[in-house]
């Protein structure tokens, strides 16, 4: 049975986006709506869920803004706004609720943001957190994570962004910075890249939320349905990645008999579904590549060499130093471990991960593979002195020690 707040984070793309449909303003719009959420969250756990819960936010939220608009407008810019908000401009046909959220996730998502920007913004205006809870999830101060918001916002406004789909020449890139965006938040919420936490449920949950929402939007879309499936196959592996003290378990030393297998087979089955139905794009490789490793019953019985030709296709058609790091994992897996030190080579002039600690990592296990115990060790300790979250920098000194001390 669904709680109030599940009933309110549903609402929130749906009762925002009616408003701006409206009204215009997107600022003011999505501070009045989730003043509306606040009340509602209040009293609806006192009374109940009203019979048409959307009507009442939508209410609470036209009421809240025209309270606004009053009484922070100028005398002669107050009446002529106040007029526009009771007398709404006729839109250019009817919209449906379906149309507003998917076009406010649009709009959350607009190219003229940075990804941080994007990411603040749809997780406050579609997924309904506060700005506490976003500045909690990234390590910002809330007045900071407050003032990107507003930022954002005012971003948008200036950029002329509009409450509207995007032109059909434009459609297909724009909604690969959605997916990228969702893509974005689900991975910083599995493993945080700094803090002491490396799983942040509230994201992680979102980001498979608003996902599903968008598929039910555009339900013939094969890389929605793969974005999807990917979240669900990696997020089945979260009860056991880490232990009881929050250190970090490697996937090879998981419990798989705890993996969510209602998740596992949702995500296998909306794998193979878009693999069969439409052309092949990155995130459906994902997903079919997170599917070989929940089907396989350990490390060493994973078909690598399937992993392998999925990573190689992966690279064809979107190359990036994430890819060719875990090909050259499942290479060493499927090759030998040299055939993967060597394709890391061309990585240490790429600089978005020549510095970071997931190259020396990753050169680290397979540095270990070969019996390379000191080269494995300084790898290792180079990758802890570089990681920012604190379970993995844990998890890399404590094995560059366990190489000192000799206890592998």
């Amino acid at each position: 049975m669904e709680t109030v707040d599940d009933v309110v984070k549903e609402l929130v793309p749906r009762v925002l986006g009616t408003l701006v449909r409206r009204y215009g303003q997107f600022d003011l719009c999505e501070d009045a709506v989730q003043d509306a959420l606040l009340e509602a969250t209040v009293s609806w756990r006192e009374t109940g869920l009203p019979d048409n819960p959307t009507g009442w936010l939508v209410t609470a939220a036209s009421r809240r803004l025209i309270d606004r608009v009053r009484s922070e407008s100028a005398r002669r810019r107050r009446e002529e706004t106040v007029y526009a908000l009771e007398e709404p401009v006729a839109q250019d046909g009817p919209l449906t609720d379906r149309d507003d959220s998917l076009i406010l996730l649009f709009l959350c998502c607009h190219p003229s943001l940075s990804d941080e920007s994007q990411l603040a913004l749809t997780l406050r205006a579609v997924g309904g957190l506060t700005t506490a809870q976003i500045a909690k999830a990234f390590l910002v101060p809330e007045a900071t994570m407050g003032q990107r918001i507003s930022r954002a916002k005012q971003r948008i406004k200036t950029s002329g962004g509009r409450f509207e789909m995007p032109p059909e020449s434009e459609r297909a890139k724009r909604l690969d910075v959605v997916l990228h965006v969702l893509y974005l938040i689900f991975n910083e919420g599995y493993t945080s890249t700094s803090g002491p936490e490396l799983h942040q449920v509230e994201l992680t949950g979102e980001a498979i939320r608003l996902t599903r929402a968008l598929r039910r939007m555009l339900p013939g879309d094969t890389e929605i349905a793969g974005l999807l499936a990917l979240m669900l196959l990696t997020d089945a592996r979260s009860a056991v990645r880490t232990g009881p003290d929050g250190s970090l378990t490697p996937l090879a030393e998981q419990d798989r008999g705890r993996w969510d297998a209602d998740a596992i087979a949702e995500g296998v089955a909306l794998t193979t579904e878009a693999l069969a139905s439409g052309p092949v794009g990155p995130y459906q490789l994902q997903a079919a590549i997170a599917a070989v490793h929940a089907e396989a019953p350990s490390t060493a019985g994973t078909d690598w060499p399937q992993i392998v030709l999925l990573y190689e296709l992966l690279d064809r058609i979107a190359p990036n130093p994430m890819v060719t790091l875990n090909h050259a994992i499942a290479a060493a897996m499927a090759d030998g471990p040299q055939t993967g030190l060597d394709l890391l080579k061309p990585l240490d002039d790429d600089p978005r991960v020549a510095k970071g600690h997931r190259l020396p990592a990753v050169r680290a296990h397979l540095f270990e593979m070969t019996g390379d115990l000191p080269a494995a060790r300084a790898s290792y300790e180079l990758a802890a002195s570089r990681a920012e979250s604190i379970p993995e920098r844990n998890y890399l000194l404590a094995k560059a020690s366990a190489l000192t001390s000799g206890d592998r």
